[in-house]
Order: structure tokens, then C-alpha cells, then sequence
């Protein structure tokens, strides 16, 4: 795993070494091994290599036969070894044992239909000296993060928004229209980001720059048809065996790896499938809470406990809140999923032990697994009652209180009933956001509100159910997820809080060849009735303990909103009513003072909507400032 950066000038200027050394200086976490660089005519290619596969030759930037091509990239192709025996019956050479050098050399034969070959994870650049053309590609779900920045002189690219900061000439503006998205979503949705000019490459993307043109294409995306069904067994038997195969590619690796372990399903499934391929323990890390309703450590030790793993635990209390600062750093633009704190700890508690781990990332998205995609569905059916039924349904709202934790039963459900009225993908975005329309109509000062839509969550929203095929609302909604909440929340918490801490994350639920399987696996085996991951959970019946199987999500969180009621509260109210945060001119005053109170009282639970306001405001602290 690494860090890679680059410049390409319009101009006939070589570029200055001093900036890639710069940029490459903000990405040493991604890759303290070794750096290494390319400088010719007016491109330069940067890289930070974190050594995994082929630890002696495996230094980048990598050339092909006659120095031609040269390419850095940012990931693993596990299945290189195929490619490297395919290429040199070919007739090509090879003068390292990396995975990486495949690449250079599938380019030379099949240029950007290279992409379909490879199985893995990437973001990658490729100087084409010949034809005087950069070529940029990102892995198909986006595990892998690549930016970049253009204006009239040059094009920029890197892994991370700070080491494309550190180019000179590029301002740090905060663009409203983003910062309006993030306060929906808790995140920011590619391809925008918070700074103006800087965008990511959308997941399954490539981009080609040639003569000052810019041109992205869409080279993958999944296909959802069903086609001819199969029986039960043989659902069963296919998501065994394409999950082990996954697993298997993913444990190539010359230093020592192990695996992160919730005592969810996902994570437990990659525990048991790992334990079939290796001959010696896997090592397991776990993070928990004190906070009953937070803690699955009991789960992890049971699953531990089941395979004879070299286990490791750690405990997190609300002290962790003293590394945001690092955190907001390492992510380069605010981000609300708090979970970020438990991920940074537990990576860093693993690099300690191991340099690589397998993650359970992405079975929830191809199997169904969140309570929305039931909610999206029970809301269906109340779509079809009679209206004087859906109105006497809605009234019940005013006797459910919203008081206590956002986990339980009754602020779900207060949640869910409040936007029934609501069409489809609207009240799907009012469940997932942190701050809905009429919310931020509140939240807003008088002078921003000038300057931002209020209805463009909803459109950025439709924009991409416009784009599914319209199977079902459910399939559609997973689709979504598949394209927003996994590549811009899940997979960016994952790679920042892993690379921060020089560790690589693998996710075998993101093996591609597992997702397209996973994809034609039907709607009604995956959310059989109400019963979540039905398919799955049969599927591993026999190899995880019938508790882990049958146990309720839970989710991987941290107990914020007590936090801010307690050791936590003196914190955020010192940051989000400072007159540095009010001054900036976003929101009002009193209604961020508003929701404080109802949340301290226990009127309700708004610690993440706190959170978020704070995540944006040490954002701002950090990078703006």
C-alpha cells in the first residue's frame, strides 16, 4: 500500500522536484519504506511505497521493457501471478517480483482496457511517454482514494487532499454547495470535495489527460439481473465458495497480516475462511466499550474462542476524543461517521503486531444487511394501505417519545414514522441525513442561505436513482448505497484510518468476482420478509456459532451522544458556540444553542448532529485557518 502523487505541465517547464517532495512528505504514513520518483519533459510522478509484496525490487515508479511507461499506483492486484505467466507467454520481460509491474505491461497490450484484467484494489497513474498522454484509473468500488486539480497551467493528482495542498498556487475556498451535501450525507460524496477545484475520481472510473483534455469514462459497474434462479443449495454453495476464493487471494503477502473482528457476521465469516486457509493462527484485534449497547466484544471472544485465533483486545473511553486532531488531519475534509475514532484505535493498535489485515467491509451492502433497506421496505407496504390507515399510523407518531440513545427502539422508530408522508428517496434521505431541509433552514444564517439550494441533496440523490435500472426500490437504494454510503463513508474511514497507521486493509465482500456474484443472488433471498442477510447467514450456517448468526446488528459506533452529556460536554459546547466557529457566518447561533439544550435535557438524542457541527468546525480549524 502506498501514497502516489503527480504533476503533469501544460507548459513545455519540467516540473520542480521540491513539489513532489512535498507532496510525497504529507503521504510518509501511507508509505515510510521508501519513496522513489520520475521527472521527464514536464510530467512527475511521486511515490511512498509501504512494502508488502516483493519487499527487495518492488520500488516505484515502475517501467516497462524500453522505459516507456512508467506507472505508480496505490494497491494490491492479487491476481498478478496469472497475469505475470499470461504476459510473459506473450513475450514480455520482467525485472521485479511485484505485483504492480503487471500493470505496465497490460497497458502496453490492451492500453485502458487493462482495467478488466485486474483483480484487487488501486488507484494508479501511467505516463505514456510515447503518446505524451497521463493516464489515471481507480479501483471498481473505490477502495482506494485518488484526487485531482487542473487549471490552465498544469493538472495535479494525488492520494490525499493535503499533499495536493502543498502545490503552490492552489487556495484553499470552501465550496457551499459541498459543504450543503455534507451536512445531509455526514460525509462528502465524490466527486466533489470541500475545497474548490480539488475533485476525486469517482469509483470504476478512469481519466485520460492529453493535450490540456481532460476526459473521464466509466469502465465497470454491476449488473443486478437475476437471469435464471437458482435453489436454495446452490445460492448457498456459490457464496461459499466465491467468499473462500476471496479470502485466499487476499492472504498473498510477504510480512505477517491478521484481521479485524467485530463479532458481527461479516467479520466473523473472514475469521472462519481465513482460519481454513492458514496453518497458523489468525490474529484478531477488537475494539470495546464500556456502554453496554456499544460493546460486542463478548461476540468477538466467542468467535475467537471458535477458531483459535491469537487474540487482542482494546478498550475506548471518551479520552479517544484527544486524537481528533490527528484525525481530521489524516481525512483532509470533515467527516461525521464517528466511528472513525474505534477504526484509528484499532488500527493502530494492530500495526503494532501485524502490517496487513483483512477487513469485513461491504457484506452488509451485497446481502442487505441494514435495518433501511427493512424500513424502505415495510415503508412499501404502508404506501398500499387505505389513506385513513396511514393517517391513523401517523398520529401514533405524537405518543412515541424520542427521549434516550438513538439506538433504541423508540427513537427509531420516531425516525422512521416522521418522514412515512414523504415519497420514496424522500424520506430515505431524511432517515440517513443529519440535518434534513427544514433543519438546515433553521440552521442556516440568512446570508447562506443565499448562497446554497436547499433541495440539492434530493437532486444529487435522484440524480443517481435515475440512474438504476428501477428493478425494485430496495435493489435501487442498495445500488445507491453501493455508490455513496460504501465508497464516500465506509471505504474512506477504512483507508484513512488504516494508512495513517502504515497498515493495509483488504476487504474480501469487495472482491469484484464476489459482488457480481453476490448482485444476481435475488432481492427476496437476500431480505427474506423482514429477516436481514438471510441468504448469507444460511450460507454460513455450520461455520460460525449459531449466536453469532442469529444475534441482532449492532453497528460499529461509539456512544456519542452520552459522551456529550458527559465528559464530553464542556468540549463541545466550547468549540460549536465560540464566536471563531459563529463568526464564520454558516449558522445560527441559537439554534445550535437550541439543539444543545434539547440534547442535554435528554429531550431527544442530537449527538449526531453535534458531532457533525464539530467535525466541520475542527475541519475548519485545521485546514482553512
Amino acid at each position: 500500500m502506498c501514497g502516489i502523487c503527480g504533476v503533469l505541465n501544460f507548459n513545455s517547464q519540467p516540473v520542480d522536484k521540491l513539489w513532489l517532495t512535498d507532496m510525497c512528505g504529507e503521504m510518509i504514513h501511507r508509505g515510510p519504506d521508501t519513496e522513489g520518483y520520475y521527472l521527464a519533459d514536464r510530467v512527475g510522478l511521486g511515490h511512498r511505497r509501504l512494502s508488502i509484496i516483493d519487499l527487495e525490487t518492488g520500488s516505484q515508479p515502475i517501467h516497462n521493457e524500453s522505459k516507456t511507461i512508467w506507472l505508480i499506483i496505490n494497491g494490491e492486484i492479487y491476481n498478478f501471478i496469472q497475469l505475470r505467466k499470461m504476459l510473459e507467454e506473450n513475450g514480455h520481460t520482467f525485472y521485479t517480483q511485484t505485483d504492480s509491474e503487471v500493470i505496465v505491461h497490460l497497458y502496453e497490450d490492451y492500453k485502458e482496457d487493462c482495467l478488466r484484467f485486474l483483480r484487487g484494489m488501486f488507484a494508479l497513474a501511467i505516463w505514456d511517454s510515447r503518446q505524451r498522454k497521463l493516464f489515471l484509473a481507480r479501483d471498481r468500488i473505490g477502495q482506494k482514494p485518488l484526487l485531482f486539480w487542473q487549471d490552465e497551467q498544469r493538472f495535479i493528482f494525488a492520494s490525499e487532499i493535503k499533499a495536493i495542498l502543498q502545490a503552490p498556487g492552489i487556495k484553499r475556498e470552501v465550496d457551499p454547495k459541498i459543504l450543503n451535501l455534507y451536512l445531509s450525507f455526514q460525509c462528502v460524496p465524490a466527486p466533489g470535495t470541500m475545497f474548490k477545484g480539488i475533485r476525486k475520481l469517482l469509483p470504476a472510473h478512469y481519466l485520460i489527460v492529453k493535450e490540456k483534455q481532460v476526459n473521464i469514462q466509466r469502465y465497470w459497474r454491476l449488473d443486478f439481473r437475476v437471469g435464471q434462479r437458482l435453489g436454495l443449495q446452490e445460492y448457498k454453495r456459490g457464496i461459499q465458495e466465491h467468499l473462500s476464493e476471496a479470502v485466499r487471494l487476499r492472504l498473498m503477502s510477504d510480512v505477517p497480516l491478521g484481521a479485524f473482528l467485530s463479532g458481527g457476521i461479516d467479520s466473523s465469516a473472514i475469521v472462519a475462511f481465513m482460519s481454513r486457509h492458514l496453518k497458523n493462527p489468525v490474529k484478531t484485534f477488537s475494539v470495546g466499550f464500556s456502554e453496554k449497547s456499544y460493546d460486542e466484544v463478548k461476540f468477538a471472544r466467542m468467535v475467537a474462542k471458535k477458531f483459535n485465533t491469537d487474540h487482542h483486545e482494546l478498550k475506548v473511553s471518551p479520552k479517544a476524543i484527544e486524537i481528533l486532531p490527528k484525525i481530521i488531519k489524516h481525512y483532509g475534509e470533515p467527516f461525521a461517521d464517528y466511528s472513525c475514532i474505534p477504526t484509528y484505535y484499532v488500527s493502530q493498535f494492530a500495526a503494532t503486531k501485524v502490517k496487513v489485515v483483512l477487513t469485513g467491509d461491504g457484506g452488509d451492502e451485497s446481502f442487505a444487511g441494514y435495518y433501511r433497506y427493512t424500513a424502505c421496505k415495510i415503508a412499501q407496504i404502508f404506501d398500499c394501505l387505505p389513506p385513513f390507515l396511514r393517517k391513523l399510523i401517523q398520529n401514533l407518531l405524537y405518543l412515541i417519545p424520542d427521549r434516550g440513545d438513538m439506538r433504541t427502539t423508540n427513537w427509531q422508530l420516531k425516525r422512521f414514522f416522521r418522514s412515512l408522508h414523504h415519497p420514496a428517496q424522500k424520506r430515505y434521505l431524511n432517515w440517513i441525513c443529519s440535518f434534513n431541509k427544514q433543519e438546515k433552514s433553521l440552521l442556516y444564517s440568512s446570508g447562506f442561505l443565499t448562497e446554497v439550494d436547499l433541495n440539492y441533496d434530493f437532486e444529487f440523490l435522484t440524480g443517481l436513482y435515475r440512474q438504476k435500472p428501477g428493478l425494485n426500490f430496495v435493489d435501487d437504494t442498495i445500488q445507491v448505497e453501493m455508490e455513496t454510503y460504501l465508497p464516500n463513508d465506509l471505504l474512506v474511514k477504512i483507508d484513512i484510518a488504516t494508512m495513517a497507521n502504515s497498515l493495509e486493509a483488504r476487504s474480501p465482500f469487495l472482491d469484484h468476482k464476489f459482488m457480481e456474484y453476490a448482485a444476481t443472488n435475488p432481492l427476496d433471498l437476500k431480505l427474506k420478509r423482514f429477516r436481514n442477510k438471510y441468504i448469507f447467514k444460511q450460507a454460513l450456517k455450520g461455520f460460525l456459532p449459531a449466536e453469532i448468526i442469529k444475534r441482532k446488528k449492532l453497528g460499529f459506533g461509539i456512544p456519542i451522544g452520552r459522551w456529550f452529556r458527559g465528559e464530553l460536554k464542556e468540549y463541545m459546547q466550547d468549540i460549536l458556540l465560540d464566536a471563531k466557529s459563529i463568526n464564520r457566518g454558516y449558522f445560527r447561533k441559537k439554534y445550535i444553542e437550541r439543539i444543545i439544550d434539547a440534547h442535554l435535557r435528554g429531550l431527544t438524542d442530537n449527538g449526531y448532529k453535534l458531532w457533525t457541527l464539530l467535525m466541520l468546525e475542527l475541519w475548519h480549524r485545521e485546514f482553512i485557518d
